[in-house]
């Protein structure tokens, strides 16, 4: 089975860091970025199958991110973090597409639970 891949953007080093162990170490192929330009990029060209996407980004923020992702390509799953407990941001992040949403400080076994079951789950209805 091909090895599934994950893109962790967000403007913090150190969660970037921590995310990308923690999901190596889960056997994905991890990717970073710390904008909205280097994400797409990432997308555009590696395909991930999931992207952790932080909300608030310094240049273009997570909903834009989140729209263009959509666009490129409407199946690669995405799951938000946020700060704060911006529920209209979170909605319209719904709305848009995203799956679900983790509000910082995050639990990371809630998260690694919840990309293992986005991703061992729902690789038996995708092919690829």
């Amino acid at each position: 089975m091909e090895e599934k891949k994950v893109l962790i953007v967000d403007d913090q080093n150190g969660i970037r860091i921590l995310l990308m162990e923690v999901f190596s170490s889960e056997g994905y192929n991890t990717f970073q970025a710390a904008n909205g330009k280097i994400a797409l990029e990432i997308v555009n060209k590696d395909k991930p199958d999931l992207v952790l996407l932080d909300m608030k980004i310094p240049g273009m923020d997570g909903l834009e991110i989140l729209k263009h992702i959509k666009a490129i390509d409407p199946d690669i799953k995405v799951i938000m973090m946020t700060a704060y407990g911006e529920l209209d941001m979170i909605k319209e992040a719904t709305d848009l597409g995203a799956l679900m949403h983790f509000t910082k400080p995050f639990d990371i076994d809630e998260m690694r639970v919840a990309v293992n079951m986005q991703l061992r789950n729902g690789a038996a209805n995708k092919c690829s």
